[in-house]
């Protein structure tokens, strides 16, 4: 097959047709077009030749090139494709280094093979770009919901198509009790766009949190609006649900305006949820607060909070127990979900007890380090004394408001404190030195005898073993495994020391030893705040 003229110009129309049936630029079609024809006369005049087409944009006449190279004399790999200075002298007036010699040869006669060949480029050509197509069309979709017509399933998985290509269901990412067939429609959340060697792939799903908040974005105009926000969603997808809404106007209320006239909003997102049940809650900045909304319908009389461990404890009536937990503990594995939280839920008698419990034990401790009677040690509880350190510290006054202590009995009650905390003090101390703590590590301020004990147990003996400790390690923290927050134990964590009081005595440590030097956390300081008002900014914006 010669490139005639006679279909010169049928070049240009099968590039059109080729580029409109696959919705690709016509210019990527004549490109695959160039490079078959190129790859064609190269087995015609030898690989070794810089052989290159160009194909008239508007003629459709194919120009068939040989392309050389000028180079350095030492530098010749491929005489067929690049030649020295002095070989260049008869072509060109001046020739330097990095110069192009361009010969026009005549066009190639394509056999069989050298067509079928000329074809398979063009085709895989043509397939990058409808693929490259795809993806540019799709990744920018990446978040939002899509129609669909089922194709076909496979292996549970269920291909879908979605206009210009097709996009993949999961099984794990199909509502439970959901079964589709062959052109049923469906409505899925784009999860996913990737680019893979098959091509572009789209990873649909139904039972992400976002799919859930985009249906309400659709239902509800002030959703879509801004005037009212989704702040928090957590699902147990074909049963259940919570959603937090927040309204930025005072005068709509934020759980009304999502429920609808008549419950007409959240029933269509339900009809399209299989029926999965919807709480709606209004969101509080007041954690607490927050979660008493989350855990309805259950009733909550006592919310403890400790954002340290990013922990909270429920008091509810007995009762109800079983309603805040929910089926299969449902309704606390949303709340917690939905608030970010490990949730503790006790019965108003599990919580008495527990009181009751601490109530004694601190007892039992004042009688016998104090040598009090258990009713003068149950009036200290009572004012809410938990330690000897509260006793032996706190101001005389507030020991004088317990009914039959005058100012004798006050003074003799704090001096027995202090002798007791001085002799554990001494003991601790001396059972610190026989582990080998050294007298730099027992000098440094911060640490109780108490304290140097447990690192010297630990292995942490000198003031270099501290300076290479974690702030974590001392202080204590929590760590995500498999989706489960696992609690790792500080070595000072009995003691009560927080994450930022380890962090400075780390610090400290480190600034005695001279690892670094006030300049130098200084600058770290600044820098990280100049990152933090960055990101700040940059979320405003």
């Amino acid at each position: 097959m010669a490139i005639t003229s006679a279909n010169q110009l049928e070049l240009l129309q099968t590039a059109e047709a080729v580029a409109r049936e696959k919705m690709i630029d016509p210019g990527l079609v004549i490109e695959a077009m160039e490079e078959s024809l190129a790859r064609a006369a190269k087995s015609r005049y030898g690989a070794e030749l810089d052989i290159r087409v160009s194909i008239d944009r508007k003629t459709g006449k194919a120009t068939f090139t040989r392309v050389r190279t000028v180079v350095e004399d030492d530098e010749v790999e491929n005489e067929k494709a690049e030649l020295t200075v002095e070989q260049a002298r008869p072509y060109l007036d001046d020739p330097k280094v990095g110069d192009v010699i361009v010969d026009e040869v005549p066009p190639v006669d394509m056999g069989r093979i050298a067509a079928q060949s000329a074809k398979q480029v063009i085709l895989q050509k043509v397939r990058e770009a409808e693929r490259d197509r795809q993806y540019e069309e799709f990744k920018d979709r990446a978040g939002t919901i899509i129609n669909g017509t089922v194709k076909r399933e496979e292996y549970g998985n269920v291909i879908v198509d979605i206009g210009r290509g097709e996009g993949i269901l999961r099984r794990n990412e199909k509502i439970g009790r959901e079964a589709y067939r062959n052109g049923d429609r469906i409505r899925c959340y784009i999860k996913d766009v990737r680019r893979e060697a098959r091509g572009p792939q789209v990873f649909l799903s139904r039972t992400a949190t976002e799919f859930m908040a985009e249906l309400f974005k659709m239902e509800v105009p002030e959703i879509y609006d801004g005037i009212i926000e989704i702040r928090a969603v957590a699902r147990d997808p074909g049963s259940r649900a919570k959603i937090a809404v927040i309204s930025y106007d005072n005068s709509i209320d934020p759980v009304g305006a999502c429920v609808g006239m008549r419950g007409s909003r959240v029933q269509a997102v339900v009809n399209e949820l299989q029926g999965e049940k919807i709480d709606i809650i209004p969101w509080s900045e007041d954690m607490p607060t927050f979660l008493v909304n989350a855990l309805q319908p259950a009733e909550v009389t006592k919310v403890v909070l400790d954002e340290e461990a990013e922990r909270i404890e429920v008091v509810v009536p007995d009762e109800q127990l079983s309603l805040a937990i929910g089926r299969r503990g449902q309704n606390v594995r949303l709340a917690s979900q939905l608030t970010g939280l490990d949730i503790d839920i006790l019965t108003e008698e599990e919580e008495s007890k527990r009181r009751q419990a601490e109530f004694e034990e601190r007892t039992k401790l004042f009688m016998d380090t104090l040598d009090l009677d258990e009713f003068f040690a149950q009036l200290l509880v009572a004012e809410g004394f938990t330690s000897l350190e509260e006793v032996a510290y706190v101001e005389v006054d507030e020991l004088l408001v317990i009914d039959g202590v005058d100012e004798a009995t006050a003074e003799e009650l704090q001096a027995r404190a202090r002798d007791y905390l001085e002799e554990q003090n001494r003991k601790a101390l001396e059972k610190a030195r026989e582990l080998g703590v050294e007298d730099k590590l027992v000098e440094f301020d911060g640490l109780t005898p108490q304290m140097l004990v447990a690192l010297g147990e630990d292995g942490v003996k000198t003031l270099e073993d501290f300076a290479t400790c974690a702030d974590w390690e001392l202080a204590g923290g929590w760590t995500t495994v498999n989706g489960e927050r696992v609690k790792d134990e500080g070595l000072l964590e009995p003691f009560e020391v927080s994450l930022e009081e380890a962090q400075n005595m780390v610090m400290t440590a480190r600034l005695q030893l001279g690892w670094v030097t006030i300049e130098e956390l200084e600058e770290k300081a600044a820098a990280e705040a100049a990152e933090a008002a960055a990101d700040t900014e940059e979320a405003g914006a």
